[in-house]
């Protein structure tokens, strides 16, 4: 699955005819494949809502930018188990938990679907997904789908995609009737995992965990293009979460056993540099304003503030006591970042002003992909919230 499809581009031959008088000047030759001019770049993916910002993807998605579906959803967040099998969930305004929901085996990470009008907590050994209706917070009935590890939806709404991490298949759905409609082996890569997409919505990036690989699927056809392996290849706990920079020009990848984030370009072939951040460098957020990158080093109890556009490193912040840093969001108006902290049944509450822990709050045995609601922006992407 490393072989990389290359498209041959032969210039073509200008031959002038010979003649006594004095030639005209001569054409400009064709455009190569080394030209600017010689690849158009790809018209979007039809259906995906237009880009309105090409510097900022996320300029949609700014602070209290909420669709009217968001906005009649209750501000609360979601706290998936994946050692309880159970969904708690949690008063954002007073930090006290409201409910507790058995939700299946092995629950993974609650999604928001492409219109936003419903959370699914993800549960891969159940073989199934519990629709939450985010304007009461109460489940519904469990939709069959095939391990569920992570879910995400294309940028023009059309499928959900189901990353079967145990299958090595990506399961393609109609996220309304939930009727399957297609499934892309990737052997490549084991233990695929997270995912974004190009600001085209043409390309989806997944990280390879137990590979120490990403593979890239084309959007439209399914197919797996390439799979490319990192520099350095960690396969016990290797690339996870990733992030398209805002203005697509690279994509970063936490890398937990490699300590730190690859810096992949934004074509996805080619791996730029490594940021070490800390140990156990896991999840990675935007700042509401999409000018930092928020990455959570589980394994040492902080958060690395990276630019993130450059990549820069911009501060870090420790939280009191350690802890296991993971999954989660920032919250609409961009004031708060909310992290499961993965071994210690616990939820932090962080200021974005200055790294500041707010509240750590108990809950059950290994908290996971925790999902705050509502979300800015148009259409959800999946996992804990990528939207645009």
């Amino acid at each position: 699955m490393r072989n990389r499809r290359l498209v041959p581009v032969l210039p073509a031959v200008l031959a002038l005819a010979a003649c006594t008088a004095a030639p005209p000047p001569a054409a400009p030759p064709p455009p190569t494949s080394s030209s600017p001019a010689a690849v158009a770049p790809a018209a979007d993916l039809p259906g995906m809502p237009p880009v309105s910002d090409r510097h900022n993807v996320y300029s949609e998605a700014g602070a209290n930018m909420l669709s009217p579906a968001a906005q009649a959803g209750k501000p609360l967040v979601y706290v998936p188990h994946s050692r309880s099998g159970d969904v708690w969930v949690i008063d954002p305004a007073t930090f006290a938990v409201v409910g507790h929901y058995p939700a299946g085996v092995e629950i993974q990470h609650v999604v928001p679907s492409y219109d936003m009008t419903t959370l699914y907590a993800t549960d891969d050994k159940g073989n199934h997904l519990l629709p939450f209706d985010p304007r009461t917070g109460l489940p519904g009935a469990p939709i069959p789908v095939v391990d569920p590890y992570n879910l995400y939806f294309t940028p023009d709404g059309s499928f959900a995609v189901s990353v079967a991490e145990a299958h090595r298949e990506l399961v393609w759905y109609d996220p309304h009737t939930w009727a399957q409609r297609d499934v892309t082996p990737v052997p490549g890569c084991a233990g695929i995992d997270h995912a974004d997409f190009s600001p085209d919505g043409r390309t989806a990036v997944f990280t390879c965990e137990f590979a120490g690989a990403f593979a890239v699927v084309d959007v439209p056809s399914h197919h797996v293009l390439r799979v490319i392996p990192m520099p350095q290849r960690h396969t016990h706990m290797g690339p996870q979460d990733i992030k398209l920079a805002p203005d697509g020009s690279v994509y970063y990848v936490a890398d937990v056993d490699g300590n730190g984030v690859w810096v992949l370009d934004g074509a996805a072939t080619t791996v730029l540099r490594f940021i070490p951040t800390g140990k156990g460098a896991h999840g990675l957020y935007l700042s509401r304003d999409a000018r930092q990158l928020y990455v959570t080093n589980r394994g040492e109890g902080s958060i690395s503030v990276l630019d993130a556009y450059t990549g820069a490193p911009v501060t870090k912040w420790q939280l009191p006591g350690g802890g296991s840093p993971d999954m989660g969001n920032v919250t609409a108006d961009g004031s708060q970042l909310w992290l499961s902290g993965r071994y210690d049944r616990t939820v932090y509450v962080v200021s974005t002003k200055d790294g500041s822990l707010l509240r750590k709050i108990p809950v059950g045995n290994e908290p996971h992909g925790l999902c705050v609601w509502p979300q800015p922006g148009r259409y959800s992407l999946g996992h804990t919230g990528i939207t645009r």
